[in-house]
This record gives C-alpha cells, sequence and structure tokens, in this order.
C-alpha cells in the first residue's frame, strides 16, 4: 500500500490576504520612513499587492510613504495600503526624488480646481452650467477620490483609505474655493471592506437627498439615493450640447436613455420633432420624466430593454434621423470583456439598422476596459451585420474636466462615435 503523501507547507504571497513582507533590503537605513520599495519599474499610480517590495517596519495602511525603486532610488511619494484585504498596495500620486510630505494634498486640489476654472472656464457662469467634475482621481493625481460639482453641494466618492483618511481637509478646502457648502459621501461597502475603511467614521455631511441643477440651459434633478455613481452623468455634459446642434426638426431615439440627458437636449436645446428615451431602470424613467417636467418638454419614454425594443422596431420597419446608443458599462472586468464586447456589437447592430440613410448614429461606450480601437471594431461588425455602411465622423469623450495622466490612460473610459449611416 502506498504511504500517503506529505503536503509541503505553501508559501505566502505577497498578494491579497497576505501581509507586505518588511525584509529591510540593503542600504534602506538611509532611506526617509515611512517607505516602500516597488519590485518592478512601473509609472502606473496602482501598484498592485504583488509588486510592493518591502515596507518599513513602522508603516502603516493609509500612511504617506517615500517609495524607492527596486535599485534602491528615492522613485516618488504615494499612500500606502499594507493590510491583508487590500488589492491595490500603493498608489503613487507623485513621481520624482524630491519629497513634498503632506503639503501635496493641498497643492493637488489647488491644481485641480485651477484646471476647472482656467481651463475648462467652469466655476464662473453658473447660470449655463453648475455640474461639472471638481476631483478625477488618478486623473488629478488624487488616486481613490472622485468629487463631482452639483449648485452647491460636492457628491464625493471614495476608494482608498489613505484619502478617506485625509477627506475632512481636502474637503473644507474645496467648499473655501468653490463657495459650496454641502457634502454628500459614498463609500461602496466591498471596496470599504477591502481597503479597510471604518464607515463608521463618515466626516459630517449636510447633502439633500435631491438637488436641481442646470447644465447649458437645461434643469435636471438629481437623486443621490436613487441615481449611479455620484448622481449624474456629467462627462457626457459637451456630447450632449454637440447633440442639440444636430438635431433641429428630427425624429430622435435615445436608447438606455437613464434619466434623459440625451433625449432633453435634443428636445429643448436641440428642438427636435419628436424624441424617444428607451430604458429599462424604471426609477431612472421616472427621473427622466421629472426632468422633462422640469423643462415643460414633451418626450414619448418607454421602460423596455433596449435590445427588445431595437428588434421589436427593426421588425415594425421603424428608423429615425439620430439614434443614440449610450449604455452602462457592459465590461465589468477582464473575465467579462468577451461576453461584454459581444453585447456592444449586438446592441450597434440594432441600433445601425434603426438609422435612415443619411442619419445621424452616435454610439458611446464607457467601459474603460475597452480600447477605442476595440470599440470601434465592435461597431463596425454590428453596422456590417446589419447590412449598413457607417460613414465615421469623430470621436469624443468627455470634457476637459475628466482629465487623464499619461501613466494612466486607462481611466479614459467614455468613448463616443460620431458617424453617418448609410
Amino acid at each position: 500500500m502506498d504511504k500517503p503523501q506529505r503536503r509541503r507547507p505553501r508559501k505566502k504571497q505577497a498578494g491579497a490576504g497576505a501581509a507586505l513582507p518588511h525584509e529591510p533590503p540593503a542600504g534602506s537605513r538611509a532611506w526617509t520612513a515611512p517607505w516602500a520599495q516597488i519590485k518592478y519599474f512601473r509609472f502606473n499610480p496602482l501598484i498592485f499587492r504583488s509588486m510592493v517590495g518591502a515596507v518599513s517596519s513602522g508603516a502603516k495602511p493609509g500612511d504617506w510613504v517615500r517609495v524607492y525603486d527596486p535599485e534602491g532610488n528615492p522613485f516618488g511619494e504615494g499612500l500606502l495600503n499594507n493590510s491583508r484585504g487590500a488589492r491595490i498596495g500603493l498608489r503613487i500620486l507623485r513621481h520624482g526624488p524630491d519629497a513634498r510630505g503632506e503639503v501635496y494634498f493641498a497643492e493637488a486640489v489647488e491644481r485641480a480646481l485651477d484646471l476647472r476654472s482656467a481651463w475648462c472656464g467652469l466655476g464662473d457662469g453658473l447660470e449655463t452650467t453648475n455640474a461639472y467634475r471638481v476631483i478625477h482621481s488618478d486623473g488629478d493625481g488624487l488616486s481613490g477620490l472622485v468629487v463631482d460639482r452639483y449648485a452647491d453641494l460636492l457628491s464625493v466618492e471614495v476608494h482608498s483609505l489613505g484619502i478617506w483618511r485625509r477627506l475632512r481637509a481636502i474637503l473644507a478646502q474645496i467648499h473655501r474655493s468653490l463657495g459650496t457648502s454641502r457634502h454628500r459621501i459614498h463609500v461602496d461597502p466591498e471596496i470599504a471592506k477591502m481597503e479597510g475603511i471604518d464607515l463608521r467614521e463618515v466626516p459630517s455631511e449636510g447633502g439633500a437627498e435631491k438637488i436641481k441643477i442646470v447644465e447649458n440651459g437645461i434643469r435636471y434633478e438629481v437623486d443621490f439615493e436613487r441615481g449611479h455613481k455620484t448622481g449624474f452623468f456629467c462627462d457626457q455634459r459637451e456630447n450632449r450640447a454637440r447633440l442639440a446642434l444636430r438635431t433641429a426638426g428630427r425624429r430622435v431615439l435615445d436608447l438606455c436613455s437613464y434619466t434623459g440627458g440625451f433625449s432633453l437636449a435634443a428636445k429643448v436645446a436641440g428642438e427636435a420633432e419628436e424624441v424617444t428615451a428607451v430604458d429599462l431602470d424604471e426609477k431612472a424613467i421616472a427621473q427622466a420624466k421629472r426632468n422633462a417636467n422640469l423643462n415643460q418638454a414633451r418626450v414619448k419614454f418607454v421602460h423596455a430593454d433596449a435590445f427588445a425594443y431595437a428588434r421589436q422596431m427593426q421588425h415594425n420597419g421603424e428608423t429615425w434621423d439620430v439614434v443614440v446608443l449610450d449604455p452602462p458599462k457592459l465590461i465589468l472586468s477582464r473575465d467579462t470583456d468577451r461576453e461584454g464586447t459581444r453585447k456592444y456589437e449586438d446592441l450597434n447592430n440594432l441600433g445601425a439598422s434603426l438609422v435612415r440613410p443619411g442619419g445621424l448614429f452616435v454610439t458611446c461606450s464607457c467601459s474603460g476596459l475597452l480600447a477605442p480601437g476595440d470599440f470601434e471594431r465592435a461597431v463596425t461588425r454590428g453596422v456590417h451585420r446589419a447590412g449598413r455602411r457607417l460613414q465615421y465622423l469623430d470621436l469624443t469623450g468627455p470634457g476637459g474636466d475628466h482629465p487623464v495622466f499619461s501613466n494612466c490612460p486607462e481611466s479614459r473610459y467614455l468613448k463616443v462615435y460620431w458617424g453617418r449611416m448609410w
């Protein structure tokens, strides 16, 4: 009879569930503590746990640390999270051999505010637009923080323990600069668990459940309790304004209309003859109807699945002068990218069949894991399957209040293709 084989104990890896190593490398006694060393050269701000080498013995989750490269040279500074549950072990917020320390946060916020005011022209003409992004996470060098302004209220999302611990000071600075007075804070429970964020320590809030805003002269109500993300998709602001320039006297179909952003831009600002808005989310449709009432606009709202509705209209032989596809994120992880890409292809196949010859086709993707070229190929395959041809005119994204740093291109998530259908 064979003897049972003894299992060798597995060595702990520096990945999820394992503590980051503390063994000091040679020469680290001269390093400025607290510190962390990366195993590989990587300029992306997000350093996964497996890519973090040694950390100083006194370094704690949420600490601002000096970062050293694999050869022991000063590489930058960032926020450490060496807790066992954290997926991102280190967020490098600035690169370079010199040290700025905690003053970095106030400087980064000031740069972000200056960008919105000086470059984007946001913050002054509040009678035209008082809803925009103030902090865009990695795009503003504040990884793990998203702040949107809605009139006098800040809507905040936090994904980082280090940011969470500095949130009071950051919000106080933004309120002083913008003259806002209230804020609402959201942290996904799963992220809070992974990052080690104690939700009982939420900075005091004074935000209402709903607030009315103005975008390009159109009024919207933002419902923070029932809305997605920070309450409203202000990343499409400039694309909605652009659509309005091309809808006068035309029939418009807005598939996946959410709370009616493109629909109202087409009807109110664009003076479209007729607008049909379709969405599966019953609460979103109800909000869209309230938004239409705020603007005394007549829009046909349909509570239906976009795929099913488009197939029915295809069967009925219906066509529109303008068709807008703005679905929710269809690729949630790298494990679902093939399935999500097929969904984009199928939806664009249906959408293409509903555009009259010579009509405008506007198709969007907010999946950060889908590169612009891959999205274009999915759109093209869908259009060609419908026996049509698309004359590509332009590719746009969000406005300048959603900046992207060159070392984090995956944060360029929104892609909007414009074309004429033949």
